[in-house]
């Protein structure tokens, strides 16, 4: 997902296009998805992303590699734009879907720049392991807090795994945990049947949207490995709890 306008941020030109340690969020984006499981990305641009579009078709006509010393996967990641229409997250989601991939989908927002190949197959295999349609991914805003990254759209669970509740355990038992989409999610049925599991985690992997400058040059240090950054990790995901049903439908 690479059409959204980026107001947040705080910066002149396209979001998809604002570098983080010297290379387009975008392009990051699909090196991470050339070096997990996945063969096929549709890249959703919209009218607030022309030049990300252009950038786009470049790089499906370079065959989609992944860039020479990223981290490697299978090989390349088939690019195909689709255009949106630019009306919010849910509405270009829905017209990208309807364009052909065939679900279930991986969705991926554009500012996640720490996110690495193994991330995402690692969400491949929640997907699997949950046996539902729809996956949703999310981290405890605390977690967010601690990293120092920015936390919007925090969403309460209670005991049950339901939504707006009373507010479920921590994994330690001490407060409820309030929960933040990570960007990340598998979409099932288009018309919105089917159920949905929620997955959450701390991986910083995950945690880390740059939606705000102060997250961009979070991002920046973590990748730069500064000293007094946040480490990364490695390999597959350590996840909070089993997975929980969420009520609503909610694919946020």
């Amino acid at each position: 997902m690479c059409g959204g306008r980026g107001t947040r941020l705080d910066r002149e030109g396209e979001k998809p296009l604002a570098p983080v340690a010297g290379r387009s969020m975008v392009d990051r984006t699909l090196d991470t998805l050339a070096a997990s499981r996945v063969e096929t990305a549709y890249a959703a641009v919209s009218p607030h992303t022309p030049r990300t579009r252009e950038r786009l078709g470049e790089r499906a006509s370079g065959g989609g590699r992944v860039a020479d010393g990223a981290e490697r996967g299978a090989g390349s990641v088939e690019v195909t734009v689709v255009d949106t229409p630019g009306d919010g997250y849910v509405a270009d989601l829905q017209a990208a879907l309807a364009e052909g991939p065939e679900p279930p989908v991986l969705t991926v927002a554009v500012d996640l720049p720490l996110l690495d190949g193994p991330a995402v197959d690692a969400v491949l295999d929640a997907h699997a392991a949950a046996g539902g349609e729809s996956l949703s991914i999310r981290v405890p805003a605390a977690r967010k807090h601690e990293l120092g990254a920015s936390a919007d759209a925090a969403t309460r669970y209670d005991g049950a795994g339901g939504e707006c509740g009373g507010g479920d355990e921590a994994a330690d038992g001490d407060a409820p945990d309030e929960r933040v989409p990570a960007g990340v999610n598998v979409v099932g049925a288009l018309d919105g049947g089917g159920g949905e599991a929620v997955r959450a985690t701390r991986d910083a992997r995950l945690a880390l949207n740059v939606n705000r400058p102060g997250d961009r040059r979070l991002a920046k240090r973590i990748l730069a490995g500064d000293r007094d950054a946040p480490t990364l990790p490695s390999g597959g995901v350590d996840w909070l709890g089993k997975p929980e049903p969420a009520e609503g439908g909610d694919r946020s």
